[in-house]
């Protein structure tokens, strides 16, 4: 312990007859803005130094030199010139002020919000956007008019009884598609559940989602899910988990795994307003902004969670300024424009993979439909509010009028598309409904590599408790 301290002594000493040959005043001072005065340290003041590098302190002792208080500023990152100081702290310089001042609790302006198209679907004058081929554009379209029909015939499906729960993408369907056709299959997506649009986009079939939703034995899942929980491994696309935002931490252990693997991909999460307001949200963000994961966090903005406004949500500008206070790139784009959805997310992947950096990205649109099939979303907002939402503003409206603008699609190409979408759902739920069931041992695999003896036990009872009580399980599950 003294030999240390004595130690240091030297290395002060030394150090403070540098300080009187390097800085002779009054040569010797520089402004904030400008880069200090190096001194050249000696091994002994190097060795003294030890593990204090980067600890701050501005404490002062009693006998003392200035020359050696100066020193001691030095060691411990403080510079001064002047009456003003400024630390090397870790993250960067910091200045010290005189006067208290408090950040204000939201900037005078809103941040801005990146569009396209206008409400008429013609390109913006100046707007800069990803060009987009005629092929790329007509099966954007596609997809997102195929994502409508399938939800319309889904929640008819789920009001006739013959599914026990659905929910629709109505009014979302740009962000769905649009952000798809930004990625590739090699980047993996993490979605909450309002994103079926992406697992379409990839080649998830209209028979794979009816399978799913009546969960048959073809599905996936083997019936073990509630609709509407896709997964597909081979489309790199993780299965849906009812819990608010727990994807949001996974999908940066993602992106990391594959920077150290140095793969020319990134992880893509997408999660809702109320999201914002869990902790795993701020977890990842903080997470992702230090290990530089290459993550886009995709936040639908639709206004409501459930029966909560974003007025009751977040008293911020929303959730991109967020990004920013952890240390990310963030854009906030008109989630109801296919072009912009399309370019914004076209870029953040760029960067995310060339600069391995995270990106948020905000996505201003609206929930036309009900929360879910257990929901009356008239219950708690005007009804015409959801009318000038779904006619006014609808994302497909608009991007079609641009598609044909461009002399791409006709009236009649819309009725056999929608015809025949239609008839290829409908057939493909005849299907599910006539496909037997997973057999009722599948409860009980997938978990472990040899199923233990309490769930061994389990299958038991509940073999017992049916074959006392046949008439309350359904009859095409196999015992």
């Amino acid at each position: 312990m003294a030999s240390s301290q004595l130690a240091r002594r030297a290395a002060r000493r030394l150090l403070s007859s540098q300080h009187r040959r390097h800085c002779a005043a009054p040569a010797c001072p520089w402004l904030l803005g400008s880069a200090p005065p190096v001194l050249a340290p000696s091994p002994v003041a190097a060795a003294a130094a030890g593990d204090r590098r980067g600890f701050c302190s501005v404490r002062r002792f009693t006998g003392e030199s200035n020359a050696a208080a100066a020193v001691e500023e030095a060691e411990n990152g403080l510079v001064a010139g002047g009456d003003q100081q400024a630390i090397d702290f870790p993250g960067g310089k910091v200045s010290f002020v005189a006067e208290m001042n408090f950040l204000p609790e939201s900037q005078r302006e809103r941040i801005n919000c990146y569009r396209v198209l206008d409400d008429d679907g013609r390109t913006i004058s100046g707007s800069r956007f990803q060009e987009v081929s005629k092929e790329l554009a007509l099966k954007m379209y596609s997809e997102m008019v195929t994502l409508q029909v399938m939800d319309t015939i889904f929640f008819e499906a789920q009001r006739q009884g013959r599914i026990s729960f659905y929910l629709t993408s109505h009014g979302e369907e740009a962000i769905n598609i649009a952000s798809a056709a930004a990625l590739t299959i090699d980047d993996i997506v993490l979605p909450q559940y309002r994103e079926p649009g992406v697992l379409l986009w990839r080649g998830f079939t209209l028979q794979e989602f009816a399978n799913q939703c009546f969960g048959n034995k073809l599905d996936y899942g083997k019936g073990r899910q509630m609709p509407i929980h896709y997964g597909s491994n081979r489309l790199n696309y993780f299965t849906v988990s009812s819990p608010i935002a727990t994807q949001l931490p996974h999908a940066v252990g993602a992106a990391y795994s594959l920077k150290m693997d140095k793969k020319d991909a990134c992880a893509i999460t997408y999660f809702g307003d109320g999201g914002t307001s869990e902790g795993d949200f701020h977890a990842a963000l903080n997470f992702a902004a230090v290990m530089e994961a290459p993550v886009i966090f995709f936040c639908r903005n639709n206004g409501w969670a459930i029966s909560t406004p974003t007025s009751e949500q977040f008293r911020s500008d929303g959730a991109v300024i967020r990004g920013q206070a952890y240390g990310m790139r963030s854009i906030r784009v008109d989630g109801n424009d296919a072009l912009a959805v399309y370019s914004a997310v076209h870029t953040a992947r760029e960067m995310a993979i060339k600069e391995g950096r995270p990106i948020l990205v905000e996505a201003l649109t609206y929930r036309v439909g009900h929360h879910s099939t257990s929901d009356d979303s008239t219950k708690y907002r005007p009804v015409d509010e959801i009318e000038h939402w779904r006619t006014a503003r609808d994302p497909i409206s608009r991007y079609r009028k641009w598609v044909q603008g461009n002399g791409w699609w006709c009236d009649e190409d819309e009725s056999e598309l929608r015809n025949n979408v239609r008839q290829e759902l409908l057939k493909a739920i005849q299907v599910a409904e006539r496909m037997p069931k997973p057999p009722l041992a599948e409860l009980f695999t997938d978990v472990y590599d040899e199923v233990p003896s309490n769930l061994r036990e389990q299958e038991r009872l509940l073999r017992d408790t049916i074959k006392k009580h046949p008439a309350d399980y359904p009859a095409d599950v196999h015992i």
